[in-house]
């Protein structure tokens, strides 16, 4: 009976995204995984296909609490998670919660604010809390943060810390729509219309519930093997400085279970981790020839080789 109820409000969920982000299907599966496993999410791709309001649709469709924060060169650490205030009437400090204290935080444009504020949200991400002042405050739960961002080689954007890049379970792109999607989008313009009247299809406590769900999927010995193998793999290419750290093969786990609940399962097959290595660990792999972590194409490169090496379970 807990297997038909997992199975028919994802298929919900599914269907209220998809019903304002048109296009992508991978991409709407890959953002629900991201919600199953407590993980956040990073969008990068050119301006105008769909990131934010691929972000909006998933904040809107989940019952609970939700903050847009649109990230500008200006934008303070404080900004993002609060400060501390004189209260005159009461005579004493009070803390004032910024917009991370919400389930879902946009972060729109990260990368357009400085690392400073950027790294505002380190603590956030990774222990879910706020340190200010020295006290420290817990963030409500569910808690996600969905960051959207435009290609480095735009103007007037940064370099995200590898440390902040380690913290996002994985970083997608959705690609242009392909035609008839993008007919649809002329004709509906849902940004305007469907995604104004999105409701929520479930509460925070259905989303606890399938994210321990998504904890009980099964995930084989074998299977953990080809994640540690494929990690390691990173590790001693050749061509990758950094390869993926114990979080990313945590994580790669993780997105596997999601991906097989999804397909109305509770056990994962070596597809489910296929389907996610790239995703989830090539934003975590810095190769040698570049040196930073902007190089997307490459470490996406590197990463499918090790994939074609690696040999999967049977």
């Amino acid at each position: 009976m807990a297997a038909v109820m997992h199975a028919q409000i994802l298929n919900q969920l599914r269907e209220n995204i998809t019903s304002v982000f048109l296009g992508n299907a991978a991409a709407v599966d890959r953002v629900i995984a991201c919600l199953l496993t407590r993980g956040h999410l990073l969008i990068e791709d050119v301006p105008g296909v769909g990131k934010t309001v691929l972000a909006r649709s998933l904040a809107k469709s989940v019952g609970g609490t939700m903050s847009r924060i649109q990230c500008t060169p200006d934008l303070l650490p404080s900004d993002v998670t609060g400060i501390t205030v004189y209260d005159r009437d009461r005579n004493e400090f009070r803390f004032q919660p910024g917009p991370v204290f919400h389930n879902i935080v946009i972060a729109d444009e990260i990368n357009r604010a400085t690392p400073r504020t950027q790294s505002a949200l380190l603590e956030a991400m990774a222990e879910s809390t706020v340190t200010v002042d020295g006290t420290t405050h817990e963030l409500p739960n569910p808690f996600m943060v969905v960051a959207t961002q435009n290609p480095y080689e735009f103007e007037g954007t940064y370099f995200l810390p590898e440390n902040q890049l380690d913290r996002f379970l994985m970083r997608i792109s959705l690609g242009y729509p392909a035609p008839p999607d993008e007919a649809r989008v002329i004709e509906q313009q849902p940004a305007r219309r469907e995604l104004r009247a999105l409701g929520a299809i479930m509460t925070p406590d259905n989303l606890s519930m399938l994210q321990d769900a998504t904890d009980a999927v099964k995930l084989e010995q074998s299977l953990v093997e080809y994640i540690i193998a494929l990690s390691t793999a990173t590790r001693t290419h050749n061509d990758i400085q950094i390869g993926v750290s114990p979080r990313g093969s945590l994580a790669l786990a993780q997105a596997a279970r999601a991906t097989a609940l999804l397909a109305d399962r509770d056990y994962c097959i070596p597809e489910d981790i296929v389907f996610n290595a790239l995703p989830v660990c090539a934003h975590r792999i810095i190769s040698r020839s570049t040196m930073h972590e902007g190089d997307t194409l490459t470490a996406r490169r590197l990463m499918q080789q090790i994939l074609e090496t690696v040999p999967s379970p049977v």
